[in-house]
């Protein structure tokens, strides 16, 4: 049979935490964080380059449907006149998103203009080149 000394001494063997081992845990989840944050600060940098190449082959892509459109019919209601690359924009759905714009470079009918770029006005550097077709 146990004595209540005994039943005591059981339950005073059974501890938390100390101290040091908390502080260890804190030291390793600052390390943790130190190099975690550096890794999450430069993904807006990546965020914006791959939005500006998203709405570069948006662009370029409305551009080849606009052109079939019109290369059935250019009294087609849908054909929109290309006749420089800022008329790009137009061929997206809601037209070109804010905070973005597009160098102006003339187009003929029919020929192909790869020297439109598309400039994130928001981010210093961050520029798309596209291709764009003329159409009438």
């Amino acid at each position: 049979m146990k004595t209540s000394n005994q039943t005591l001494c059981l339950v005073r063997a059974q501890g938390g935490f100390t101290m040091i081992e908390l502080i260890m845990v804190i030291v390793i989840l600052g390390i943790l964080a130190a190099v975690a944050v550096p890794k999450f600060t430069n993904l807006s940098s990546n965020a914006r380059t791959s939005a500006i190449q998203g709405i570069a082959g948006g662009i370029s892509s409305a551009n080849s449907t606009n052109v079939a459109v019109c290369g059935v019919s250019s009294t087609n209601t849908n054909c929109v006149t290309v006749t420089n690359c800022s008329n790009g924009g137009s061929l997206l759905q809601g037209g070109l998103p804010s905070g973005y714009t597009i160098t102006s470079s003339a187009v003929a009918s029919g020929v192909t203009n790869s020297a439109c770029v598309l400039t994130d006005s928001a981010s210093t550097g961050v520029t798309a080149n596209f291709t764009i077709t003329g159409a009438p």
